[in-house]
């Protein structure tokens, strides 16, 4: 195997904007992200979910062979 062809890793802390801090390691150090996963809508049960129901049943009365 080579030498001294693999990245240094280091003790690194990520930082969210909403307080949350995980401490892991990492090739960089001290990361800032703008989004966690105790934050983002999907994991927290937040996730609007759009209602496209009735859509398609517009599009095809409206274009509908009369």
């Amino acid at each position: 195997m080579k030498e001294a062809i693999h990245p240094k890793y280091f003790d690194t802390t990520i930082t969210c904007l909403c307080g949350s801090v995980i401490h892991t390691r990492s090739t960089k150090q001290n990361v800032r992200v703008e989004i966690c996963s105790s934050c983002h809508p999907f994991f927290t049960g937040k996730q609007k979910f759009v209602d496209s129901a009735g859509r398609v049943e517009k599009f095809q009365r409206r274009y509908a062979k009369k």
